[in-house]
């Protein structure tokens, strides 16, 4: 469908050179509008059609930074397509790289594990097309370097992402690997090729940032990662099958791999991952056995028939399988002798044939490649060993050896992969069981194969090292000092080093310990340290013990603090010493000393590690005195009363209340005291350590009793004495009550109100006797404990229920902060109607519980609630249309149609014509609430009602002000206005034809639809419409005349006309359908906010 679209706008454009950009800029802009994935990803695709496959080249240019910038997009799906599109851009033109290969780069970090994958996937291609790209240019940019380091560092990357933690990318970045080794290698002439396949050859040696033995190298690398990766004990079965394939592909299409990967499956068959479940091993011998009948295919398998034979014959191949999967003779004769007839020399690939021009290049690469063969064959040099030497006297010492290890039970892995031998005892048998043990103690780093393969290791090393010395020069004549092109070359020898590093798989063997692991452990040494007073005393380290002690008490975490000062205060006569040392340990960093690292360095400043430990030490020490006398409490109070002490002077109090039970009371009376304090630091300090103590019972009824008696303070007509003095933070004593005297006497009550909900009725008879600037005050300070009690306390709702006389601000201020942005519960809304009902007749009580009202009860108060103050009518609107409330919990008893049509319907003698136009035009500012949809609703339903509402067309055309698409709407709203001869109700009549000055020319079928008396008055009220309403009918053809009555074309003539009877009941012509005529509409612009320029005056 995307072709056929494509084609008809190719079609469509040919006139028009324009239309193809117009096109995809308007599928572009419908994909950023739109919230739909479905609809952004369809646009978008639309847009990647005409700009890929259009024949306009431009297209890709103009628009590609267009399309990128959907790579932000919040939906996965938008990013994924946009790496398909990168992708296929790519493939069009590759001189958009540089321009978007930091994209991709950017996407390969993306959160979402799908678009990973998808660039994984799309890394292939585009690192493909690079290359291509490199290789046919005549000259390499500095744009191209960059963009070839980056696809570098992307490619690397994708590398190491084999050891996501997530399966499935693991398994793209096998593929990826996989093409990485067939790309950056030489095929042979013998072996199977892809139809204009890309490989090493077609790269020419004069790239000299992609050099043909670096990517050579790079390239086995990955190989030799792959079969790493294949052989690790804990892969998946999907990333084993995967790698299998992919190795056995490579074998397919590079025979020099041949040797490597046949090792590779002998080893996997006799060491499957111990993780694999018993239907997983079962899937993976059957892939594995398919694998092997495709290589056995192959003539280039031709030296290891006998190692995939004797596989597949464990792996319980039958004979007819493995002879039908036999290369056919033919090709195993041309095969033989075209190997015969070649020289020594031809194991090394075609590509020397070529490259006449770099002969000393050659000869370094044939060595390079004889040597690592000499690699390959370690498994190869001990088979020999064992065969050598797998005598039957030693097989049975083998046996006997490792009788003693079997287990008692045969192992369900071993019963799943074992299949008898079907050949015991010949040498073929021999040879195969001497290959199963090389490859074991190949795997196990031990053998004579392993020694040889570790010394030509080293001796193809310093030939590299030789080779690079020598060819220094021969890479660029002259020095660059390019960092691009140091970095773009690829590091082969960190990722040996880095595959090195894997295979360890330490994160596999051990876990490391969490944050809560790690802190127990450390305490728990800590203790260990705190405790060996006694040892080391005997071994003469209490010094160093000390330092040790009061070092990391001075450096660590709070956990190793509050461990050291219990084991200080625990005995204080003894440790006073360590907890002095540990005084000087704070000052000295308090003054500026640093010797512990930064990463132990804590948030708390140096000064409040001191001030909090000298607390401590002081408080323990006041704890535990036998007496504090007079003059202790004063120097306490003392210090209480100065801001810089208070903190710890009040910490001391509470301690010393709760420990020194004979001055209990005297010890409570002081920090209650500084509960009404000036300073609202001392103040809140003083609050939280009183509300610590108002849980023990012994103490709450004095707090109570307290707190009762402060507020008793407010029926005085002067403040009292004791709420001044310089102990209070009020030196200088008020001749009246202030905003602040009257807050020092609720202070201590309000805190306490959540914890004692009952003290609220106190509250409520106090507030009846108080002066106006008392009730203020206290109705503002309501809001946070009111908060705190809930809604479904039972005492406010007792308070509510009963409402002392004089207390109703109270109870409506406490109404409202319950219902303030939570809608009210059954019990609160029962309770505030019957006292609406029996006691308090003032209708704003209702209006925190409005939306707990039933629909019927709302309509009925709404005469009188629309009478308000406007702040209260916007707030009442709010409640009800629920504005500035949480859309989840907000449930409200009328819908906004509903409400509208409520206003229209309020009886005049009940409420004045105006107050309802005001309260109708704060509907109509809330446009989220009253959309278009609402209001064709609303009007609808007024239609229904008779006699009509008198504000009814003042509402069609605020309507039509607010949203000008209504316009076909209001048009047939006027045409059964007609039908209900809306010209008997005035003030209805006169916004009939305001309405259809307003919307003319669309207007004019409803007129010519009035009788003519009717259309006659039109004209005395709105002479301006006669004339473009008579031009109007001048356009109809005469079919189309004859059907309008000949009063009406008399009227629009300007001749007298009979008047008939108005009380006639009045019809439709029947033959209306005859006077429509085809009126195309002008595009409406958004911006307008009326349908018409005409007749803008107000409503």
């Amino acid at each position: 469908m995307a072709r056929d679209r494509l084609s008809s706008s190719q079609n469509f454009g040919e006139n028009d050179g324009g239309t193809l950009c117009s096109k995809i800029v308007d599928w572009l802009n419908q994909a950023a509008l739109s919230n739909d994935a479905a609809v952004k990803c369809e646009n978008l695709l639309k847009a990647k059609e005409l700009i890929i496959h259009s024949p306009v080249s431009s297209l890709l240019d103009n628009f590609l930074h267009e399309v990128l910038g959907f790579q932000v997009d919040r939906n996965a799906e938008v990013r994924k397509f946009i790496v398909g599109f990168i992708e296929e851009a790519c493939k069009k033109d590759p001189d958009i790289l540089p321009k978007v290969v930091i994209n991709i780069n950017m996407l390969l970090q993306d959160s979402s594990a799908q678009v990973q994958k998808r660039v994984i996937q799309a890394a292939g291609p585009i690192y493909k097309t690079a290359l291509m790209w490199l290789a046919k240019a005549k000259t390499v940019t500095e744009e191209m370097e960059a963009a070839w380091k980056v696809l570098g560092q992307i490619k690397q990357q994708v590398i190491r992402m084999i050891d996501n933690d997530n399966d499935g990318i693991r398994t793209l970045a096998v593929k990826f690997l996989e093409f990485i080794v067939l790309l950056q290698t030489y095929p042979e002439a013998d072996s199977a090729q892809k139809e204009n396949d890309f490989s090493l050859e077609d790269v020419p040696f004069t790239l000299k940032i992609a050099r043909r033995r670096k990517l050579e190298e790079e390239a086995n690398e990955v190989f030799e990662l792959l079969i790493k990766f294949h052989g690790s004990p804990h892969i998946s079965s999907v990333n084993l099958m995967t790698c299998m394939g992919s190795l056995v592909l490579i074998a397919k299409l590079r025979p020099q791999f041949m040797a490597k990967v046949v090792t590779a499956l002998e080893t996997l068959h006799i060491n499957l991952p111990p993780t694999l479940s018993k239907s997983q091993v079962s899937s993976v011998r059957k892939h594995l056995k398919l694998q092997l009948l495709n290589l056995l295919k192959m003539p280039t398998s031709l030296d290891y028939h006998s190692n995939i034979t004797t596989l597949l014959t464990d792996l319980g191949a039958t004979y007819q399988e493995v002879v039908k999967a036999y290369p056919k003779q033919e090709e195993l004769r041309k095969y033989r002798q075209k190997h015969a007839l070649e020289p020594p020399q031809s194991d090394v690939p075609l590509k020397k044939l070529k490259l006449d021009a770099d002969l000393e290049y050659l000869e370094t690469e044939g060595e390079a490649v004889e040597d690592k063969r000499k690699h390959d064959t370690a498994v190869d040099i001990t088979e020999r060993f064992i065969v050598e030497r797998l005598t039957p006297e030693l097989a049975a010492q083998l046996v006997m050896t490792s009788m003693a290890k079997l287990p008692d039970v045969m192992p369900p892995h071993f019963s799943a992969t074992y299949t008898p031998i079907a050949a015991a005892g010949t040498k073929g048998q021999i040879r195969h069981v001497a290959r199963l043990m090389a490859t074991q103690f190949t795997t196990a780093n031990v053998g004579p194969g392993v020694k040889l393969a570790k010394k030509n290791q080293k001796t193809l090393a310093e030939d590299e090292d030789e080779d690079g010395f020598g060819s220094q020069g021969t890479i660029n004549d002259k020095k660059v000092d390019d960092k691009t092109k140091t970095t773009l070359m690829p590091a082969g020898a960190k990722l040996s080093r880095l595959a090195r590093l894997k295979s360890l798989k330490l994160s596999e063997i051990t876990r490391p310990l969490n944050e809560e692991a790690k802190n127990s452990l450390m305490i728990a040494a800590f203790e260990k340290i705190l405790h060996a007073e006694r040892v080391a005393a005997q071994g003469g380290a209490i010094s160093t013990r000390g330092k040790i002690i009061t070092m990391m008490a001075s450096t660590f975490c709070p956990e190793i603090r509050k461990a050291t000062m219990n084991y200080i205060t625990s005995d204080i006569k003894a440790r006073i010493d360590l907890g002095l040392s540990w005084l000087y340990e704070e000052y000295s960093f308090m003054q500026g000393f640093n010797r512990f690292p930064i990463c132990l360095k804590h948030d708390k400043k140096p000064d409040e590690n001191y001030n909090s430990l000298l607390q401590n030490i002081i408080m323990d020490v006041m704890c535990k005195l036998p007496l504090v006398t007079d003059d202790a409490m004063e120097l306490l109070k003392d210090m209480c009363c100065d801001e810089t002490k208070a903190l710890s002077g009040l910490k001391l109090l509470e301690e010393l209340i709760v420990k020194r039970p004979p001055r209990q009371m005297h010890l409570l009376n002081a920090l209650l005291v500084h509960t009404s304090h000036e300073n609202p630091n001392i103040r809140t300090e003083a609050l939280s350590r009183v509300v610590n103590l108002y849980s023990r019972s012994d103490l709450s009824s004095i707090i109570e009793e307290y707190s009762a008696f402060y507020l008793g303070f407010l029926k005085l007509p002067l403040p009292p004495d004791v709420l001044f003095g310089s102990e209070r933070g009020r030196p200088v004593k008020a001749d009246a009550w202030t905003e602040e005297s009257i807050k020092a006497c609720l202070y201590l009550l309000m805190a306490l109100l959540p914890l004692n909900e009952k003290m609220i009725h106190e509250l409520a008879r106090v507030y009846v006797a108080t002066a106006p600037d008392v009730k203020r005050t206290i109705l503002r300070l309501l809001e946070q404990p009111v908060r705190g009690m809930g809604m479904n306390s039972p005492e406010l709702l007792s308070l509510v229920e009963q409402c002392p006389k004089g207390a109703e601000t109270l109870v409506t201020r406490v109404i409202h902060i319950l219902t303030d942005k939570v809608p009210p519960s059954d019990e609160l809304v029962a309770r505030v109607r019957d006292l609406y009902r029996s006691r308090i007749s003032d209708v704003r009580f209702l209006i925190p519980v409005l939306n707990g009202l039933t629909r019927e009860e709302v309509i009925a108060a709404l005469p009188k609630l629309i009478k308000l103050n406007p702040v209260v009518v916007k707030e009442v609107f709010n409640r009800l249309l629920g504005t500035n409330t949480d859309s989840s919990e907000f449930v409200s008893p009328i819908t906004p149609a509903e409400l509208l049509i409520a206003l229209h319907t309020i009886d005049p003698a009940v409420c004045e014509l105006k107050v309802v136009i005001k309260a109708t035009s704060l509907c109509f500012s809330e446009r989220q609430v009253y959309t278009q949809e609402t209001l064709a609703v609303v009007l609808q339903q007024l239609m229904e009602i008779h006699p009509l509402p008198t504000l009814l067309m003042r509402t069609v055309i605020q309507s039509l002000t607010l949203y000008p698409r209504l316009i076909g709407f209001v048009m047939n709203i006027l045409q059964r206005l007609i039908l209900k001869q809306v010209w008997k109700q005035k003030k209805v009549w006169e916004g009939f034809i305001k309405c259809c000055q307003r919307t003319k020319p669309q207007s004019f079928q409803v007129l010519l639809q009035l009788p003519a008396p009717q259309l006659a008055e039109v004209f005395e009220e709105c002479p301006d419409l006669r004339t473009p309403l008579l031009d109007h009918v001048m356009t109809f053809t005469d079919h189309q005349r004859k059907h309008i009555p000949k009063n009406t074309m008399d009227v629009l003539l300007g001749n007298k006309i009979v008047i008939i009877d108005d009380d006639t009941e009045y019809s439709a012509p029947t033959n209306a359908q005859d006077l429509i005529t085809e009126i195309k509409k002008e595009p409406v612009d958004p911006s307008d906010s009326q349908p018409s320029q005409n007749n803008t005056e107000s409503i």
